[in-house]
């Protein structure tokens, strides 16, 4: 599934030759020219950047407040001019935005600019330092200072973490997990309001989140940082070696400068004791960089089934940093690895997936067997009709490494997942061979997504379609290439609900703004879907991130 770290791009095609062109030739655009064209036609299509959340999240805020307000206090609130960019204000948080940031107004002020601050609940009021205005759009940017009247929502004994309100990483240690399920909830509805176009009959209601079974210590992978030393190589003043360990850790809020971190408590132990592990080393190495680095720390598990041949390491033989998990039926021992090409190991229930530890995988594996439970669960119609065929076939969009194609493999006569990426798809056939499932249930193709479906050979009525595209969401071809097609019932997993919304607002209309089939291709089909349901998924608790998963079947006509 993907989620913060995009999908790798296919390889740009160098444009064709130009043709010589005559009187009586036609017009044929250049591949730039058609990539120009392909961009204007999608460029209505919502990105669902933090931005387009964030002002949509303002405007209805502002309208609902104009609606309550009386036209005297409109009035004033016109003439009334905005503090100083670097002054400190007092704010009175009124709900949380789809951002994770608080949405609040200045304490008595009639003003009806929108103030954003992050480490707020709604209910605080508090002390915040004005960073940018957007009068055009009603809201200006701010940065968190302290708590002037907490309110009930706020717990800061729940605070693990001693970065809390420096870090960018986490923005709701403060609230009760229940508090925060209920607000990603509120996300995933916003999202459909604001990002589908659909009129409110055609979503059903929005499922409660499912919450995440670790709430710390679930991350299996981190990333910290450090930059280079001064210098500035495009002027010739060529880097030198660090003089002192270099700052390591994640960026400060609001900020691009790196604060020092020495644990993360949202990372597992295995990544945490690498992290410690890693700063020790860089005591004793930092005189061997000349530039900033990242610093992969990755999870990995070695399982040892109890009634095997093999045994586990004693846990007096393990190294410091290496993690021993005594289960029931296994012994789990868990390291952290640093090298982006080293192979790691992770399980889900009974199935076992091998990366290259550098490559995309979802790094909370606490939530990944309820999750694909529920997808499992959801994957066939729940009441089917006996004239109908049955669905025995499974097409997986944007399958990575293999994760629903080979955990939904068994429900199918065959499945085939499909990936830009050739080293995802390399890694998603060796774990189908890891598992034992032979290569004519379970097929993998490197293939650019938006092509998938010319070269189907399944029978749309007997095909459910997985999609679990990038941030981004998937482009006006695919999902017009996706509606020719038809498939009986469509299962969309999205680490930005709000292009979920917009792309199934798509679906349920059954028509794509500006896309036209290739010349060749059958036209004619007219194909339209129902949602079943939509739910949150909790994968990273303690933040404003929520995951989603649309249940979509066909309009028989």
């Amino acid at each position: 599934m993907a989620t913060s770290e995009p999908q790798s791009a296919p390889a740009p095609q160098a444009a064709p030759e130009a043709p010589r062109v005559t009187a009586k030739r036609p017009f044929v655009p250049t591949a730039r020219m058609a990539k120009k064209l392909k961009s204007k036609r999608e460029r209505s299509m919502t990105e669902g950047t933090i931005e387009e959340v964030l002002l949509a999240d303002v405007s209805t805020l502002v309208k609902s407040r104009r609606g309550s307000s009386s036209k005297a206090e409109d009035s004033d609130a016109v003439s009334e001019p905005l503090p100083e960019s670097g002054t400190y204000i007092n704010v009175e948080v009124l709900e949380l935005s789809s951002t994770g940031d608080g949405l609040g107004v200045q304490q008595g002020s009639t003003s009806p600019q929108i103030y954003v601050a992050p480490f707020v609940v709604p209910g605080d009021v508090a002390r915040v330092k004005v960073f940018k205005h957007f009068p055009g759009d009603g809201y200006t940017m701010c940065d968190y200072d302290s708590i002037i009247t907490p309110s009930t929502l706020r717990d800061d004994a729940r605070i693990s973490c001693k970065y809390f309100t420096k870090c960018s990483g986490c923005q709701f240690q403060m609230l009760d997990y229940n508090e925060q399920l209920r607000h990603k909830k509120s996300i995933v509805v916003k999202a459909y309001q604001n990002f589908s176009q659909l009129p409110p009959n055609l979503v059903p209601d929005i499922l409660d989140t499912m919450g995440s079974p670790l709430q710390y210590g679930y991350r299996t992978k981190l990333t910290p940082h450090f930059d280079g030393p001064p210098g500035n190589p495009r002027k010739k003043n060529l880097r030198k070696p660090f003089e002192k360990v270099p700052t390591i850790g994640f960026n400060e809020k609001g900020r691009r400068n790196v604060l020092d971190i020495e644990d993360c408590p949202i990372g597992t132990n295995a990544v945490r004791l690498g992290m410690k592990r890693e700063r020790e080393r860089m005591t004793r190495e930092f005189g061997n960089y000349k530039s900033g680095a990242t610093i992969l720390l990755r999870e990995s598990t070695n399982r040892y089934p109890k009634d095997g041949p093999e045994q586990p390491p004693a846990a007096e033989d393990l190294a410091e940093d290496v993690v021993r998990i005594d289960a029931e039926e296994y012994v789990d021992i868990k390291t952290c690895t640093t090298d982006n090409k080293a192979m790691t190991s992770e399980y889900i229930d009974n199935f076992v997936f091998t990366n290259p530890a550098g490559s995309f995988f979802q790094n909370n594996n606490s939530i990944l067997s309820p999750f694909t439970g529920y997808v499992r669960d959801l994957i066939l119609p729940p009441a089917p009709d006996p004239s109908a065929k049955p669905v025995s076939y499974l097409i997986d969009a944007y399958s990575g490494s293999g994760l629903f194609t080979i955990t939904l493999s068994g429900m199918f006569k065959s499945s085939q997942g499909i990936d830009i990426a050739a080293d995802s798809i390399a890694s998603a056939r060796d774990n189908a061979r890891l598992n034992n499932i032979p290569e004519d249930e379970c097929s993998f193709i490197a293939a650019d997504a938006p092509q998938l479906f010319k070269h189907v050979a399944y029978d749309a009525d007997e095909t459910v379609v997985v999609l679990d595209p990038p941030r981004k969401g998937c482009d006006a071809s695919f999902l017009g290439q996706l509606l020719q097609f038809g498939p009986r019932r469509v299962i969309y997993v999205s680490c930005n609900v709000h292009t979920q919304a917009r792309d199934v607002g798509v679906l349920v209309r059954g028509e794509v703004e500006g896309w036209k089939p290739e010349e060749g291709a059958p036209s004619g089909k007219k194909t339209r879907y129902d949602i079943e349901s939509i739910r949150g998924f909790d994968f990273f608790p303690q933040t404003g991130h929520v995951e989603g998963v649309a249940v979509l079947n066909r309009v028989e006509e």
